[in-house]
């Protein structure tokens, strides 16, 4: 069984996914550094030339390889949930767990973040973070299995709480 973090960015799915994963003794794997590695371009880079919808397929496609593997911590993009078949996909093999924080603390961690292009391209940071979290939280709270509150908690609580479920 996998141990699957879905959530938006800035949630802490990274930072949590690497205690869980020790504490397991398991690999940790994040879906968007595979694509980078699969591309041989960054994120930006993808998006800049190719569009949201090519990498939409880069991450489908590691979705649908992870899922086939077993044991490992999966930190997923947070456009994952997108696509219902990557929830569908990511199921079959692990428990999704949803990582959520308000939005004043999401900015907080993601302000000097350059590493991810803005998904709207014209709206304030908080702007786009709020309408974003607006439109992917139904999409969120559907592919759950467990929802764990990451605001004003210590990593390690959050990964114990992850560990709890499981």
């Amino acid at each position: 069984m996998n141990v699957v973090l879905i959530g938006y960015r800035g949630t802490g799915k990274s930072t949590v996914g690497k205690i869980v994963a020790a504490r397991l003794g398991r690999l940790l794997v994040s879906t968007d550094a595979e694509i980078v590695k699969v591309a041989g371009q960054s994120i930006s880079e993808i998006v800049e030339q190719h569009g949201w919808e090519h990498f939409r397929d880069f991450e489908s496609k590691v979705c649908q390889e992870l899922a086939g593997r077993n044991g490992l911590v999966i930190d997923t993009g947070g456009g994952a949930i997108l696509r219902s078949r990557n929830v569908e996909v990511l199921k079959e093999t692990g428990r999704l767990f949803w990582l959520t924080a308000l939005v004043s603390t999401i900015t907080e961690r993601i302000a000097h973040d350059t590493e991810r292009p803005s998904i709207t391209g014209v709206k304030s940071f908080v702007d786009e973070i709020q309408d974003v979290l607006r439109e992917r939280t139904p999409k969120y709270q559907a592919a759950a299995d467990y929802v764990i509150e990451t605001d004003g908690k210590p990593v390690t609580q959050v990964a114990d709480e992850i560990l709890a479920r499981l």
